[in-house]
């Protein structure tokens, strides 16, 4: 596994397709996934610390976790599949370990909110990544 950071993420308020790109934390190699606007906007809200009067999906998920004592611990891109990304995300309760399915961007989103470790499965890296200048 590889760890990653949030690099980049771009919104195009005129298109359906917006991207975040994922930077290795201790390298030089990145990937762009493409999200949907409303999912951008909530990293972007995430990043900015930008709160909205009433919680958004993300925020209600993150008092869900909280209420039942839930701790989110990692989220992990762990594959791709007909150009489709998949993550898993990593919780711990009672010393007990979960793991559950998620769509990367609400995997990132979730991770950044509540600051813990996003990491790539190395095939996953291996397959799609590029050096830094190198065009995405």
């Amino acid at each position: 596994m590889v760890e990653v950071e949030l690099s980049r993420i771009v919104i195009d308020e005129t298109s359906d397709e917006q991207v975040i790109v994922l930077k290795e934390k201790n390298g030089r190699r990145s990937f762009p996934i493409v999200i949907g606007i409303f999912e951008a906007l909530a990293i972007n809200r995430v990043i900015s610390e930008r709160k909205m009067p009433r919680p958004l999906t993300h925020e209600l998920l993150v008092s869900v976790l909280h209420a039942f004592g839930a701790k989110l611990t990692r989220c992990l891109v762990s594959d791709l599949r007909n150009n489709t990304y998949y993550a898993i995300l990593t919780l711990q309760r009672d010393g007990k370990t979960y793991e559950v399915d998620a769509r990367p961007s609400d995997a990132v989103t979730l991770a950044l909110h509540e600051k813990a470790a996003i990491f790539v499965e190395d095939s996953v890296m291996d397959s799609v990544a590029r050096e830094e200048g190198e065009a995405l």
